[in-house]
């Protein structure tokens, strides 16, 4: 092999040397080009899916947030918004602690908060509805109320009519006396005005004229009190009923009456009693439990 051919195999293997190194630098290049490209898109893809979880934790904060503004009386639907608030709760944590996140994750808690949230508007919907029910109950129940009331303030008015409708009927047929006075007399029946000479007491009045009032025996009671204001009485057992009490009378008389005037006389016998005191004494008739007349007269001493 002569110097020239020597040279000649030596610059073409130089040149397939220099075409090698060519093609690797190149595809040096290009593999360095790719592998930016390639890790610029999965900085991207990570960005994409962080910002995808943020979202969903948004999402979620955003829901759990209406679950706690919803309120109902209704025991069945409060411990159904119990269950639904824990999972969202507990979706939540998992998202937020879950550190490598793919595609595939990311769609399967959209797919969670999409029907997490779906249940939120049923809920909505529901309590709407009872709240709207509710409303109208209360509407109705107030209603009920007022009209509860005027039946009541009306029943109150009638009763109060019915009261004093009877009250005025008994005052109506409650006996009279009119014409009444009282007289200290002496043992020949005359009157006198002197204690040393008083033997009896004499009570006349004519019970008034009264178509309304019953009829039949009556006991018509007088109750004589000495100016000391002491009772004079026979016996601690001459009582009668007076309102809700028994007292004491002085003198009773039974009279028969048919609703005419009638005269009546009651004496109280003071022939066997202590002299009686100077002063001023009152006399008061009662009868069917009524105070019907009160006179007054006066012994000297």
């Amino acid at each position: 092999m002569n110097e020239a051919e020597a040279i000649k195999k030596q610059k073409a293997k130089d040149l397939r040397n220099n075409i090698i190194v060519a093609v690797l630098s190149i595809a040096l290049i290009v593999l360095g080009v790719l592998f930016f490209i390639q890790r610029k898109e999965h900085v991207v893809i990570l960005n994409d899916i962080k910002a995808e979880k943020d979202s969903i934790q948004i999402e979620l904060r955003e829901i759990a947030a209406g679950y706690d503004s919803l309120s109902t009386e209704n025991d069945t639907i409060n411990e159904q918004l119990f269950v639904a608030q824990a999972k969202v709760r507990d979706l939540l944590i998992e998202v937020e602690q879950t550190k490598k996140v793919s595609y595939q994750k990311i769609s399967g808690y959209q797919k969670q908060v999409t029907t997490l949230r779906g249940i939120m508007r049923n809920f909505v919907v529901q309590i709407d509805s009872l709240n709207a029910v509710n409303k109208e109950l209360r509407a109705e129940n107030l209603e009920v109320k007022k009209q509860f009331k005027k039946v009541e303030q009306k029943n109150t008015q009638l009763s109060k009519e019915k009261q004093n409708l009877q009250q005025n009927l008994q005052r109506a047929s409650m006996l009279e006396a009119r014409e009444l006075h009282a007289e200290p007399l002496n043992q020949r029946s005359k009157a006198t005005k002197y204690a040393k000479r008083v033997s009896k007491i004499r009570i006349y009045f004519v019970l008034s004229k009264n178509p309304t009032a019953k009829r039949g025996a009556k006991k018509i009671y007088a109750r004589i009190l000495r100016p000391d204001q002491l009772l004079l009485s026979k016996s601690e057992n001459n009582l009668f009923q007076f309102e809700d009490l028994k007292i004491q009378y002085s003198a009773m008389r039974e009279v028969n009456y048919e609703g005419q005037e009638l005269p009546v006389a009651i004496f109280w016998d003071n022939s066997n009693e202590p002299q009686l005191m100077p002063g001023k004494y009152i006399v008061n008739l009662f009868a069917d439990g009524n105070e019907i007349g009160e006179t007054s007269f006066f012994i000297k001493k």
